[in-house]
């Protein structure tokens, strides 16, 4: 269930002020090993101490990509959390298996709401229980996908871009179908856990989307080109861009709450 975005939402319904967008490189051939991992061993261990696990995701472009997102409730209990799964026993337990699957774990980026209401919505989301032997599903066929899209701008104007992305854009997204599930921009409060870097000097806005399937995303990824009101907002926003914006197409893990 997804609360459209210019609909208010009552701030408990709304997960992690403080969100973790991280992008993991993996050994070849090795990403169903942590998936596996993370999502009977990681998730449990993670939200015991306080952290909320949004999601995680298998990238359909980037076989050896695993991506996953978790959130906080501000930098200070993000600290605590972090300080007490990382010297807990469950990462003593499994880190060795899963750090063996990757080669890079840096690639993240510290967000916060782009604006009240911004949040991902995760009233009424689900795990699907694990099997008997406790290991989750490998069953990857597609239904649907999140795309995020990542907006890497010129210092200072975060604020002023979210604002125009919510005015201007939102609206169009809703009218051709496109299910806004989240966004974000950088929270550039220091990183309250350096043991885990995350990447300093970005100026990102994140929008997070959901489709009901791949070809869903392409239908909808061409429909505001034909709506003159997208193509000022893109022209209105040119300014604020500093290079070329990412997109990551995702499937959702049998665990993943965001989805």
């Amino acid at each position: 269930m997804t609360v459209p975005l210019n609909v208010p939402a009552t701030a408990s319904l709304l997960a992690s002020p403080v969100v973790e967008l991280r992008q993991y490189t993996l050994k070849p051939g090795r990403r169903e090993t942590l998936i596996e991992i993370f999502d009977s061993q990681f998730i449990e261990g993670q939200e015991d101490v306080g952290m909320t696990i949004i999601g995680q995701f298998r990238d359909l472009d980037r076989p050896d990509m695993f991506v996953w997102l978790r959130g906080f409730g501000d930098m200070d209990a993000r600290k605590e959390a972090l300080t007490a799964f990382y010297d807990g026993p469950v990462w003593a337990a499994h880190r060795d298996a899963a750090n063996a699957t990757m080669i890079d774990s840096d690639d993240v980026l510290l967000l916060k709401r782009a604006w009240p209401g911004a949040g991902f919505d995760l009233s009424g989301s689900q795990r699907v229980a694990l099997p008997k032997e406790g290991k989750p599903s490998t069953d990857n066929r597609l239904t649907g996908i999140v795309v995020i899209r990542i907006h890497h701008l010129r210092p200072g104007v975060e604020a002023d871009f979210a604002g125009r992305f919510e005015t201007d854009a939102v609206p169009i997204l809703a009218a051709t179908g496109e299910r806004l599930l989240g966004a974000f921009i950088t929270e550039h409060a220091e990183n309250s856990f350096p043991r885990l870097p995350v990447r300093l000097g970005e100026n990102v806005f994140i929008a997070v989307t959901g489709f009901d399937s791949v070809e869903a995303h392409g239908r909808h990824d061409a429909a505001p080109a034909n709506a003159p009101q997208w193509q000022a907002f893109l022209q209105a926003a040119q300014s604020a861009i500093a290079k070329p914006s990412e997109t990551l197409r995702l499937s959702a893990t049998s665990q993943s709450l965001l989805r």
